[in-house]
């Protein structure tokens, strides 16, 4: 089984407003992807979403990967409320929709073909491949934000 490290994040300015996303795909060999973009309307949780979608999608059927976003968002919803949303028809426990259930449902068509393990790390803390997705991700959502003011 091939093993990959997949590290995203997302960004937006105003929650809504202009947003983007990165991801950093590593194989233990040292071959490397990468992917950012923005969008013009979106929320911070759509974009940290919309990373690991892109991301997964990057990796080789079957892989191992191993997730890590600064997210608690999306490590939760990986690592304990997706399983429980589907049985309940992406219902919360509360029996209120899933917010972003379109992207969830990317995320869990991709957790079919691979082997997900999601693991949290603290935004803005030192590690490399996370402040190098940050950085990608701002600098789309700042892109998007000066298209926007023409």
């Amino acid at each position: 089984m091939k093993r990959v490290r997949l590290v995203t994040d997302g960004s937006c300015l105003g929650n809504p407003g202009p947003g983007g996303w990165a991801y950093i795909l590593r194989d233990p060999h040292g071959s490397e992807s990468m992917e950012a973009a923005g969008e013009e309307r979106t929320t911070n949780n759509r974009m940290e979403l919309t990373a690991v979608i892109r991301g997964l999608r990057a990796a080789p059927d079957a892989a191992s990967v191993l997730l890590c976003a600064d997210s608690e968002y999306v490590v939760k919803g990986i690592n304990e409320w997706l399983a429980g949303w589907k049985r309940r028809g992406w219902r919360k426990a509360d029996k209120k929709p899933v917010v972003n259930d379109d992207l969830w449902a990317d995320i869990d068509a991709e957790m079919q073909r691979l082997t997900l393990t999601a693991t949290w790390t603290r935004g803005h803390a030192g590690h490399a491949e996370n402040e190098a997705c940050d950085r990608m991700a701002t600098d789309q959502a700042l892109m998007v934000q000066q298209m926007l003011q023409g």
